[in-house]
């Protein structure tokens, strides 16, 4: 990496460290767009004991969206979320192994509280090999072999 291909990795932490310095102790708001961006286009196992990040970034957005909160009532917490978004929508797959079946979520537009679902979908059998080897083994990368 030339010197010069380092300058927006730096200006990118001098940025994130100023605004970081500005947030008020205890305020969520950096460690929530930190995650945001680290689960942005990732699919997350979840588990709730100990809690994954795939279950944080789940509570955060039932948190954000009561539909979907009421959804994973319904329905139980998935075993794993993918999520991807734009700058106005959230789009969200919820997967549930047992049951062979994903719900797609997605926010409407305007960054409003409201979400819309889809499904069930069927998982495919490769899709259920590769989620449930990576949920029996998470330190298994489940594209190698």
């Amino acid at each position: 990496m030339s010197r010069f291909e380092k300058i927006p990795l730096i200006a990118t932490a001098f940025v994130g460290m100023w605004l970081g310095a500005c947030a008020p102790v205890g305020s969520d708001w950096l460690m929530e767009s930190i995650s945001s961006a680290v689960a942005k286009n990732q699919i997350m196992l979840v588990e709730t004991e100990p809690s994954s990040f795939g279950y944080l970034r789940l509570k955060t957005h039932c948190e954000t969206f009561p539909e979907l909160a009421l959804f994973v009532t319904r329905h139980g917490v998935p075993d794993f979320l993918a999520e991807t978004g734009t700058s106005d929508h959230r789009y969200l797959i919820l997967y549930y192994l047992k049951v062979r079946h994903a719900f797609a979520c997605h926010s409407r537009p305007g960054n409003s509280r409201e979400v819309e679902f889809a499904g069930p979908y069927p998982i495919t059998e490769r899709e259920f090999h590769l989620l449930d080897g990576f949920k029996r083994d998470p330190e298994r990368h489940p594209l190698k072999r």
